[in-house]
């Protein structure tokens, strides 16, 4: 009896959680800093819950203060500007091409963005490089 009792007052029991959420209205293209986020006592599905690896990271949209922040709604600060000139590099089983390309599209590390080669004015793919270079596949 003495179980049920302990299992009945514990489902009372709200479970606190607290969701990161815009300290101001932020636009896209902000990269985060601390002044930027606060954590709010409420709970949103989805929601980020913690400020690790938050502060740095760039807006992907616009967020309201007070608004939660969503994992989908950040990414890493853009490296590469559309209309940019970038290096263009294809690297495979020791075969190094390099060119000079220019970003059809805006991003960060690791982002996959389309470039058009400036010297034969083909359109590519290629994953941007932490150094803002892009690796062609």
């Amino acid at each position: 009896m003495a179980g049920v009792c302990l299992a009945l007052c514990l489902a009372g029991t709200a479970v606190r959680a607290e969701t990161l959420v815009a300290a101001r209205n932020l636009r896209p293209q902000t990269v985060l800093t601390p002044l930027d986020i606060a954590l709010r006592d409420i709970q949103v599905p989805g929601a980020l819950t913690t400020a690790d690896g938050v502060v740095g990271m760039e807006t992907r949209v616009t967020i309201y203060a007070g608004r939660p922040i969503l994992p989908g709604n950040l990414g890493p600060p853009a490296l590469v500007e559309r209309n940019g000139i970038v290096s263009l590099t294809y690297d495979r089983d020791g075969l190094v091409i390099t060119a000079e390309g220019r970003a059809l599209g805006r991003g960060g590390a690791g982002e996959t963005i389309r470039v058009m080669n400036l010297s034969s004015r083909q359109t590519i793919s290629g994953r941007i490089q932490p150094d803002g270079s892009v690796k062609v596949q």
